[in-house]
């Protein structure tokens, strides 16, 4: 614990003298050896110190402070302590910003990756010898969805399997590759 005190008295050519605590009490022997290196003690300036024992068993001062220069450097460390409390917020809120940052880019990336993917056999123009399913028999995308159904047992109709051929990955549904799934069951 950190007391005051004003120094009342200094004896030079020893290199000691008593501080005068400000909240009373006896006063407390300090050697030049506490003092801060390159300060010379001056009568009457305010100290700030704290109470240790020499080796008979008697209070000292020990790690004495300019009073002065105490309180300036208290408030240095208190406006560094709530600048330092305020940076995890601001560290934060930098890091969330930032990782919304690299999301927005992936999403990005990914969809343009997946717009310039070649096209699968099915959706390409077909190759010569093929024939095209009329577009009547085309379905509208919002009548069926991707759900994971890859074969012909699977499909209801040939305007649903034709859908799954060209919207949906890894299906199974076109054997001889001519662009008409389940010819033998629905596009016959």
């Amino acid at each position: 614990m950190r007391f005051t005190g004003k120094l009342k008295t200094w004896t030079e050519d020893r290199g000691f003298g008593f501080i005068t605590p400000t909240e009373g009490g006896q006063d407390i022997f300090v050697h030049i050896s506490e003092y801060p290196r390159g300060r010379r003690p001056r009568l009457d300036e305010m100290l700030s110190f704290e109470v240790g024992l020499n080796p008979q068993g008697k209070k000292k001062a020990v790690a004495v402070r300019i009073a002065e220069m105490h309180s300036a450097s208290s408030r240095r460390d208190s406006s560094r302590r709530s600048r330092d409390a305020s940076l995890p917020a601001g560290g934060l809120l930098r890091g969330i910003v930032t990782l919304a940052m690299i999301v927005l880019v992936a999403w990005y990336g990914y969809r343009q990756y997946i717009r310039r993917l070649p096209l699968s056999n099915a959706e390409s123009t077909p190759a010569q010898g093929t024939r095209e399913l009329p577009q009547s028999r085309v379905p509208a995308a919002s009548r069926f969805s991707c759900d994971g159904r890859i074969y012909c047992s699977q499909m209801t109709s040939c305007e649903e399997a034709t859908f799954f051929l060209r919207n949906c990955p890894g299906t199974q549904m076109d054997g001889d590759h001519d662009g008409v799934p389940c010819e033998q069951q629905w596009c016959n």
